[in-house]
């Protein structure tokens, strides 16, 4: 989820044929039942590739239980809440906590908002401008701005 911003819904209902590993990307259908490439990291491609030889299930990345279905979005919740406790994470997380810190990093990086803004399917980049206050380079670039209005005064 973290290394391609997803949704809990879109992660637990990836398909297989999302896959784009000769790209190195994946189709997500997100809100709406829109569609949007993002990048997939040669790494968590190896990873999936793993775990998929584990069940190889013929649609689904990460079938439930019984492979009838994709996971249930509260299971895959419940395993996030257990992992941050296991790993000792006394601040409020959940799973779309990983997809903030995705946007966030990104911008710290420099990527432009409206890369992001694609990137996560927001239909408005005021959802994405969010992001914009909790960076680093824009608390950097304010600083600068302001510095250079207030020489001289």
């Amino acid at each position: 989820m973290y290394a391609c911003g997803l949704r809990i819904s879109e992660a637990t209902t990836l398909d297989i044929g999302a896959i784009d590993s000769a790209n190195l990307l994946l189709r997500i259908v997100g809100k709406g039942n829109k569609q949007r490439l993002v990048p997939l990291p040669p790494s968590v491609l190896d990873a999936l590739r793993s775990l998929w030889r584990t069940h190889r299930h013929p649609r689904w990345m990460f079938p439930n239980r019984d492979g009838t279905g994709s996971l249930n979005p509260q299971v895959l919740g419940c395993s996030f809440r257990v992992a941050a406790r296991l790993a000792e994470i006394t601040l409020p997380v959940t799973p779309h906590s990983l997809r903030h810190s995705y946007a966030t990093r990104l911008l710290e990086q420099g990527v432009d908002t409206r890369v992001v803004q694609i990137l996560l399917g927001h239909a408005n980049i005021a959802t994405t401008a969010i992001y914009t206050h909790l960076t680093e380079p824009t608390r950097i670039s304010l600083r600068g701005v302001l510095d250079r209005l207030m020489t001289g005064l």
